[in-house]
């Protein structure tokens, strides 16, 4: 099976000089665990919800608010992204996602065109999910043989 099957097309992406209050809106109205930083269309980082979380305050949002703790809603994208991202092509084979998930902490896998921009975004669950399918008997997928070589 090919990244292209079964990753996520619809990315979102945030520019350097975005702000966290930015980046925590957008986890919270749509969802996504991951945004990916782009400068000129071309892929320069990610960001994910647990990056975020480690940048903010605990304090946000809560009954002991200070003016301190809002002001890390201030913060710059930059300050915090991952930067020199893994990334694979759309036409890349789930088992190669599975051995980058394997060899590195990531919790994602931005996929990228031949000029390094951001067509679509592979997680750990949409991999499992494969997986998952390989399992039922009528399933025939190579997932099955790259989770066991570990």
């Amino acid at each position: 099976m090919k990244i292209e099957d079964l990753m996520t097309r619809r990315v979102v992406t945030v520019g350097f000089d975005d702000t966290l209050k930015t980046i925590k809106e957008i986890f919270e109205q749509a969802g996504f665990h991951h945004v990916l930083v782009v400068e000129d269309r071309r892929l320069e980082g990610v960001v994910s919800d647990r990056d975020l979380l480690r940048a903010l305050s605990p304090f946000i949002d809560s009954v002991v608010e200070t003016h301190r703790d809002v002001g890390t809603l201030s913060k710059r994208v930059h300050q915090i992204m991952s930067r020199k991202p893994i990334t694979l092509e759309p036409h890349a084979d789930v088992t190669e996602a599975i051995q980058l998930f394997l060899t590195h902490p990531i919790s994602c896998i931005p996929v990228v065109d031949s000029e390094f921009r951001p067509v679509g975004i592979v997680s750990w669950r949409d991999v499992l999910k494969v997986c998952a399918g390989a399992s039922r008997p009528d399933c025939d997928c190579v997932a099955k043989d790259a989770v066991h070589k570990s």
